[in-house]
């Protein structure tokens, strides 16, 4: 990777002592940050640092409270993201916020549309296509303008979006966790794509809780820490492990917490199970009481729609699922708690949280039956379990009234956890658990799996992430093309061989 030397006549935006606050929290505080040109700044720090609340100050979602910004040695303060945007900063935000319903050049243009002719009102459908077909191909996106976006995996529909934010010409483009649904093939696409961009003098803003790729991609690092600025280094001069120091405050020797559970008699047991509508075919596999079983694969191999026909909200065609000895049907979702399931999805905004609703709202949701008294709902159990939540999962929170759509992505993750612990499963279904969140909530993650692993639950875990599978589980099942390529030991096992066996039937 080529590094450039840039002097302070290359600054392209600095933000001075910027500051942010929300009702009982001060989200930014007195924050620094200086980009140039032609160079990629990684932004980093721990769920809840504020490296989100930063971006949407610069983009207009949020007003800062105080502080200056300036793009090109002029200063701006932009009213919103449109604001911004025609000011040449764009931002591709960790959530997508996508018209499902249209196409993706619809979605690309969405609030410009391009005229048939400058003093008509009439759109140029045509125009449209040619400028999106254009746009794809010059990025090597290879996707039809005119495909319906809920027709399309999360990963082409993120590449879909970071194309929108290079069509806008900008000067900045802020990546916020660019590739947590991105798979390997993909990741390298964009780092082309970046370094396009780095080339032709953009600056860009890497969020991402990923050092590998920080360390890779990244000329400078900006380190955060409870709204504070802690730290700004070269990325040549700064090392994995003192990026985790300025982090979290502390040394993180282990990434892993040790294992010390013990793995029982057979508790579930999968047979032949196929689903309705998608590749899903023919997977069978069991699981011990107090085990932690990895499912690994490629992008689109099965692993969530395995996970999704258990818990009963994927048609299944045929199979049989047996929890301790007992058939369980697992017909839909209401069902599947009934019978000591528990599923967090791969898509927290999008099937995970409430965003409307409270902390304490979404954490009571699935276990209100434990709270009825009479006809009515007990405020002061479900209060009671909301705080044992918080404290067990160290959520960052001012109070159980706060709404969770206000909390970073890795916090509310933990409030999805914390809910599905409420209901006290026997088996714990998790697709992607540690996806967008910080080394050291990642730690305390692992450890809280560690724990009901040790408490007799059965552990069921989707990760993208390899050495995540081999760190934490006992054995790993590989997906294949909708089945099943073979199964292999934690404690033995190589990156190579569950690779061999995710392109087995791919």
């Amino acid at each position: 990777m080529n590094k450039k030397n840039n002097k302070n006549s290359d600054i392209l935006l600095r933000m001075e002592n910027i500051d942010k606050n929300f009702p009982g929290v001060k989200a930014l505080d007195g924050v620094l940050l200086t980009v140039r040109k032609g160079t990629v700044h990684a932004l980093m720090g721990e769920n809840g640092a504020g490296k989100s609340t930063l971006m949407k100050c610069l983009f207009g979602v949020y007003a800062k409270d105080g502080g200056k910004i300036f793009l090109e040695g002029r200063e701006v303060s932009f009213r919103n993201s449109k604001e911004a945007l025609e000011n040449g900063v764009a931002m591709v935000h960790q959530e997508l916020n996508q018209a499902l319903k249209r196409s993706v050049m619809e979605n690309m243009w969405l609030g410009r549309f391009p005229k048939v002719a400058r003093f008509l009102p009439f759109t140029s459908e045509k125009k449209m296509y040619d400028e999106t077909k254009k746009l794809l191909s010059e990025l090597h996106i290879n996707v039809d303008p005119r495909t319906v976006m809920a027709k399309m995996p999360v990963s082409q529909r993120q590449m879909v979006e970071i194309a929108k934010a290079v069509s806008y010409d900008s000067k900045i483009i802020v990546f916020d966790e660019p590739t947590s649904s991105l798979t390997e093939t993909e990741v390298e696409h964009l780092f082309r794509i970046i370094n396009m961009l780095r080339d032709r003098g953009c600056g860009i803003i890497y969020i991402s809780h990923k050092m590998e790729e920080i360390l890779r991609i990244s000329d400078e690092v900006t380190v955060m820490r409870d709204g504070k600025h802690i730290a700004t280094k070269s990325a040549k001069e700064i090392t994995m492990d003192e990026i985790i120091r300025l982090m979290v405050g502390r040394e993180l020797t282990n990434r892993y917490p040790e294992k010390a559970h013990e793995i029982g008699e057979e508790w579930l047991k999968v047979e032949g199970l196929t689903a309705e509508y998608t590749r899903l075919n023919d997977v069978s596999f069991t699981a011990r009481k107090g085990e932690i079983l990895g499912v690994a694969g490629l992008d689109g191999s099965g692993r969530t729609e395995l996970l999704e026909n258990i818990f009963g909200i994927s048609a299944r065609r045929s199979g049989k699922i047996t929890l301790d000895g007992k058939e369980a049907r697992n017909r839909n979702a209401r069902e599947s708690i009934r019978n000591g399931f528990a599923l967090l999805t791969e898509e927290r905004r999008a099937t995970g949280i409430f965003g409307i609703l409270d902390i304490l709202e979404n954490t009571s949701i699935s276990s209100l039956d434990r709270y009825r008294t009479g006809l009515f709902l007990s405020k002061k159990k479900m209060r009671e379990s909301t705080k044992w939540s918080i404290e067990a999962m160290r959520i960052k929170t001012p109070n159980q009234e706060t709404k969770i759509r206000s909390l970073s992505g890795g916090n509310q993750q933990k409030v999805i956890l914390g809910r599905w612990l409420l209901t006290e499963p026997e088996v714990l279904l998790l697709d992607e658990p540690t996806r967008g969140i910080d080394v050291g909530a990642k730690y305390e993650i692992y450890q809280l799996i560690l724990d009901l692993a040790a408490k007799g639950k059965t552990v069921i875990m989707v990760s993208s992430e390899m050495p995540e599978l081999l760190g934490v589980c006992d054995r790993i099942i590989v997906m294949s093309g909708g089945r099943k390529a073979g199964e292999v030991d934690a404690k033995t096992a190589t990156q190579e061989e569950i690779m061999t066996l995710a392109a087995k039937y791919a």
